[in-house]
C-alpha cells in the first residue's frame, strides 16, 4: 500500500506555529515584526509554490500576525505596571519688575523634580494582569496557527479546483476533437452513399453541444484561477500584472491511504490550535477574576525622588532662596466600601470565565463532529475513486466495440455517439473523483490539526 504524503518542501502549519511561538518568546516588540511579503509569483506554479506564497501574502495570515504584535504590546504595557515608573518635571517663570514683589535680582523662579513610584502591593492585580496579557498573547499565537491551517486548506482546495478544471477542459477538448472526426467520417460516408444525411446531422448536433460544454469548461477554469488568486493574496503589482496568468502544474491522481477514526479524533483533540487557543483564553479568564478581586485589598506604593527649586523667598537669613533635597513617601489606599462596584466586576469576570469554558467544550464537540464528517467524506471519496477508474476502462472498450460494429455495418452512428458520450462522462467522473479524493484528504488532515508533511500509514 502506497503512503500518501504531502510535499515536505511546503512550510507546514506546525512550522508556522513553532515560528510564532519563537517570536512570542523573544523580544516582545521587535521580534514579532513579520518579514515583508514577496508579491511576485513565478511563471510556473505548483502546489508547493502556491502554499509557500500564501503563507507570506495571504491577508488572513498577515492579519493574524498583526494580532500577535498587538497582544505583545499589551504584555509590555502590563509589565510596565510592575516596574518603577520614573518621571521628571520642571518649570521656569520670569516676571517683569512692575509685577514682581521681590528684589530686582529675584524676579525669576524655577523648579526641577525627578520622582519614582513603585507599586509594592495591589492585591495580586498587577501579577494577574501580566499573566492575563501573556495568556492572551499565547492565544493569539494559536489563532495564527488556526488561520494558517484554514488558509492552507483553502489554497489547496482552490489549487485542486484549478487542476480539476484544467483536466476537465482537456477532456472536453478531446471530446470535441473526436466529435469533429465523427462529423468528417459521417460526411464522407454520406458522400459515398453508405449512410443517410441523418447520421451527418446527428454528428453535427453532438459537435455543437460539445463545443458549448467546452466553452463552459474554459470559463470555469478562468473563474477558478481568479478564486485562487484571492486565496493566495496575489494583488495587482508590477511583477504580477493581472493579465498575466501563470501556468499551474500538477496532477490529480489516486494514492491509497489509510486512516483510523479513533486516531484521527485523538490527533484532533491534541493538535487543533482552536482548542489550544480557547484553553489559553480560559486560563486568561481565571486571571481576570483575580484582577477584579484585587480591588478588595489595599494597595501600597513607594515613592521617592529629588527636588530643587529657586523661590523669591529665603528660608534662612542671608539665603539665596535655592533649595534641593531628597524625598521618600509610602502611600496606601483601601477602598473599604465602593458601593458594590468591585463585586459587580468580579461577577462579570466569573461569567466571562464560565462562557470561555462553555466555548471550549462546544468547540471540542464541533471538532469531533468535523473529524467524523471529514472521515466519512474520505471513505466515500476512496470508494468513488476506485469505482470510476474501472468505469473509464469499460467506457473506452465500449466505444472501441461500437466503432468496430459501426464500420462493419452492425451498429448505427447513434450507437457510436452514445458510446462517446458515455466515455466523456466517465472521464469527467474520474477527474471529479480524483479531485474529491484529494480535497477529502486535505480536509481530514486539517480537521486533525496535523502538519502537511504527515504520512498516513
Amino acid at each position: 500500500m502506497n503512503r500518501f504524503a504531502l510535499p515536505s518542501r511546503v512550510p507546514t502549519a506546525l512550522a508556522a506555529l513553532a515560528l510564532a511561538l519563537a517570536l512570542a518568546s523573544a523580544h516582545p516588540l521587535r521580534a514579532a515584526v513579520p518579514p515583508a511579503p514577496d508579491p511576485t509569483l513565478p511563471d510556473r506554479v505548483d502546489l508547493d509554490t502556491a502554499v509557500a506564497f500564501a503563507l507570506q501574502n495571504n491577508f488572513s495570515i498577515r492579519e493574524a500576525r498583526e494580532r500577535i504584535r498587538q497582544q505583545q504590546g499589551v504584555v509590555v504595557e502590563m509589565r510596565g505596571h510592575a516596574l518603577p515608573n520614573v518621571g521628571a518635571a520642571g518649570s521656569y517663570q520670569e516676571n517683569t519688575q512692575s509685577i514682581s514683589q521681590t528684589e530686582p535680582s529675584s524676579n525669576n523662579f524655577w523648579q526641577a523634580q525627578v520622582t519614582a513610584n513603585q507599586t509594592l502591593y495591589q492585591g495580586g492585580g498587577v501579577r494577574s494582569a501580566i499573566k492575563n496579557a501573556t495568556l492572551n498573547r499565547q492565544a493569539a499565537v494559536y489563532d495564527l496557527a488556526a488561520t494558517v491551517n484554514a488558509a492552507v486548506l483553502d489554497v489547496r482546495t482552490k489549487f485542486y479546483t484549478v487542476l480539476l478544471d484544467q483536466a476537465q477542459l482537456k477532456v472536453q477538448e478531446e471530446n470535441v476533437a473526436l466529435l469533429k472526426s465523427q462529423v468528417t467520417d459521417a460526411a464522407n460516408r454520406f458522400s459515398a452513399g453508405t449512410t443517410s444525411s441523418f447520421d451527418t446531422l446527428r454528428a453535427k448536433v453532438s459537435l455543437a453541444n460539445g463545443e458549448v460544454t467546452l466553452i463552459t469548461a474554459r470559463n470555469s477554469l478562468r473563474i477558478a484561477i481568479e478564486q485562487l488568486r484571492q486565496s493566495l493574496g496575489l494583488v495587482n503589482h508590477p511583477g504580477n500584472p493581472m493579465q498575466r496568468t501563470p501556468e499551474f502544474v500538477g496532477e490529480l491522481g489516486y494514492r491509497e491511504t489509510h486512516f483510523e477514526l479513533d486516531a484521527c479524533l485523538e490527533a484532533a483533540r491534541a493538535n487543533r490550535p482552536e482548542l489550544l487557543r480557547l484553553a489559553k483564553l480560559r486560563e486568561a479568564g481565571e486571571q481576570s477574576v483575580t484582577t477584579a478581586k484585587s480591588n478588595y485589598y489595599p494597595n501600597l506604593v513607594l515613592s521617592g525622588g529629588w527636588e530643587a527649586e529657586k523661590t523669591p523667598f529665603s528660608f534662612t537669613p542671608g539665603g539665596s532662596g535655592e533649595v534641593n533635597g531628597w524625598l521618600v513617601a509610602l502611600k496606601s489606599q483601601w477602598n473599604i466600601f465602593d458601593g458594590g462596584s468591585t463585586a459587580g466586576r468580579v461577577a462579570q469576570q466569573r461569567s466571562l470565565l464560565e462562557q470561555a469554558r462553555l466555548s471550549l467544550d462546544e468547540e471540542s464537540l464541533g471538532i469531533d463532529v468535523q473529524v467524523r464528517q471529514a472521515f466519512s467524506s474520505w471513505q466515500q471519496a476512496n470508494e468513488l475513486d476506485a469505482a470510476t477508474q474501472q468505469t473509464v476502462a469499460q467506457a473506452e472498450e465500449s466505444l472501441r466495440q461500437a466503432t468496430a460494429r459501426y464500420e462493419a455495418g452492425a451498429a448505427t452512428h447513434l450507437d457510436v455517439l452514445q458510446s462517446q458520450v458515455d466515455l466523456t462522462q466517465a472521464r469527467t467522473n474520474l477527474v471529479q473523483a480524483h479531485y474529491t479524493y484529494a480535497v477529502a484528504i486535505a480536509q481530514l488532515k486539517q480537521a486533525m490539526g496535523i502538519a502537511d508533511g504527515y504520512v498516513a500509514n
